[in-house]
């Protein structure tokens, strides 16, 4: 229950957090001048992003529809992951949370804008022009996979306490007495 509660407000949070700052953005029309650190600066997107990543599929408004359809399999998909493969896993479920977080914000933008409202200016390192719910899909997606090879019990490739205790359940399975016995 807790960490329903914690991957709960995760997901709400920064779903709050992407849809007001894209609203401030579209507001405040930023548009500075200057990266800041060399790499991010907030230069709001006019017209919108009407494709996906760098803009593809843009043009094609079929391709945008499908692409729609997918988010909300995904969306739903995540959820079902959730409540399913990682239910005792809560830094899986929190990696999900923010994955659906950033879903969801894209989604709500495609569905009642018809564009993704994209502010955040890291063209400088590769990426672009995006948005909050952008960073929430990449650093969520990053996450669970480093949580699904390295962290907790039933990790791929367990570290620490957890190879220890992956070394130990491995070795009770193969019918061997552990170092504990």
């Amino acid at each position: 229950m807790i960490s329903l509660i914690i991957s709960g407000l995760v997901m709400f949070g920064l779903l709050f957090f992407d849809q007001i700052s894209k609203a401030w953005a579209y507001a405040s029309e930023i548009s500075q001048p200057d990266f800041f650190l060399g790499f991010i600066r907030l230069n709001y997107l006019k017209g919108g992003n009407t494709g996906i990543a760098w803009g593809w599929f843009g043009d094609t408004p079929t391709a945008m529809k499908i692409i729609v359809v997918l988010t909300v399999f995904m969306i739903i998909g995540i959820g079902v992951l959730f409540f399913t493969v990682f239910r005792k896993n809560l830094p899986a479920r929190v990696c999900l949370a923010v994955i659906e977080a950033g879903a969801i914000g894209n989604l709500i933008d495609r569905v009642c804008l018809g564009y993704v409202r994209d502010f955040v200016d890291v063209s400088r390192i590769g990426f672009g022009i995006c948005n909050i719910a952008d960073f929430c899909i990449t650093f969520g997606a990053v996450a669970l996979v480093i949580v699904i090879l390295f962290i907790g019990k039933d990790a791929l490739i367990p570290l620490g306490k957890y190879r220890e205790a992956h070394e130990a359940e491995k070795t009770q399975e193969d019918g061997k007495p552990s170092e504990n016995d």
